[in-house]
């Protein structure tokens, strides 16, 4: 077990599988319940609301930091994706968090590995079109995470609207023991959906950013008017992001929540969810629209 380097603090960091099966046995055998957050960690409010939540609700709370490199593609940011673990444990012991999980790739990939989980249908569509190796590095990740730690509630939050649909079929389909809680997306102030990747925006790439909260917002206020036609809103979103300096568009999907198969019309429970390229980042945003 490996103690931070400040003895004040009280969240305990482990680098091992097999210690981290041991501590998990020894909470379970207590009667206690265990809360995952999984994290790549660069921990924000968006992170921060999923771990008050599991604290919340669980008797002990595990965070796990790993930079998954499987769910990175070619010429993605896996070198350059911040880790400022220092900054990430002082939060976590400012919360109260029990325990971080925090292996190496050598620890969860060792020499030799090949076994990988595929989920069908819904991942070849959004993030998955355009990250054709996302979700089944997600999927493989998580499902280890989840043998490793076996706990009773994971929390995720629903920014990652897609990869939270990915992790909820995985569950089901392969029959786990673990309750998933989906989280409400957490915003800055100025309704920029958080994210690790935001600090790579220049001042004036954020502010292009905003572009996207902004462009679902006017896209809400459409619907709420009677604009019905799904093609007639991708256009209007279309527009404005094509207007935004240094916006490129990755997809604007209007689509059904659970299946992910576009709409004609936004009848029923629609989620609306882009993926818009800015300077440096990649970025995501959605929007529940219920039954209208």
């Amino acid at each position: 077990m490996i103690e931070t380097k400040n003895s004040t603090r009280r969240v305990t960091m482990i680098s091992s599988i097999s210690e981290m099966k041991e501590v998990s046995q020894s909470i379970q055998k207590q009667n206690l319940t265990i809360g995952l957050v999984p994290t790549m960690g660069c921990l924000h409010e968006g992170h921060l609301s999923l771990i008050k939540r599991s604290l919340e609700s669980c008797d002990k709370t595990v965070v796990s930091i790993f930079v998954n490199p499987t769910q990175f593609g070619p010429n993605e940011d896996l070198d350059s994706y911040p880790r400022p673990l220092e900054s990430d444990i002082e939060k976590l012991d400012e919360m109260g968090v029990d325990i971080l999980f925090h292996p190496s790739k050598e620890e969860m990939y060792p020499t030799g590995y090949k076994t990988f989980v595929e989920i069908k249908n819904i991942t070849e569509q959004l993030c998955g079109k355009s990250r054709p190796d996302l979700f089944q590095g997600v999927a493989t990740i998580v499902l280890k995470l989840f043998n490793i730690i076996q706990p009773q509630n994971a929390f995720f939050g629903e920014k990652d609207w897609q990869q939270l649909a990915v992790i909820e079929n995985l569950v089901k389909d392969l029959n786990l023991d673990v309750a998933i809680i989906r989280v409400p997306l957490v915003r800055e102030s100025d309704g920029l959906a958080m994210s690790s990747r935001n600090r790579y925006l220049s001042v004036q790439e954020r502010q292009s950013a905003l572009s996207l909260s902004r462009t679902l917002q006017k896209a809400q206020d459409q619907i709420r008017q009677g604009i019905t036609s799904a093609k007639t809103i991708n256009n209007l979103i279309q527009k404005r992001l094509l207007e935004t300096e240094g916006a490129k568009i990755d997809y604007i999907s209007i689509c059904d929540p659970v299946n992910f198969k576009e709409k004609e019309q936004i009848r029923g429970r629609t989620l609306i969810a882009l993926a818009v390229k800015i300077g440096p980042s990649r970025l995501i945003d959605n929007c529940i629209i219920e039954e209208i």
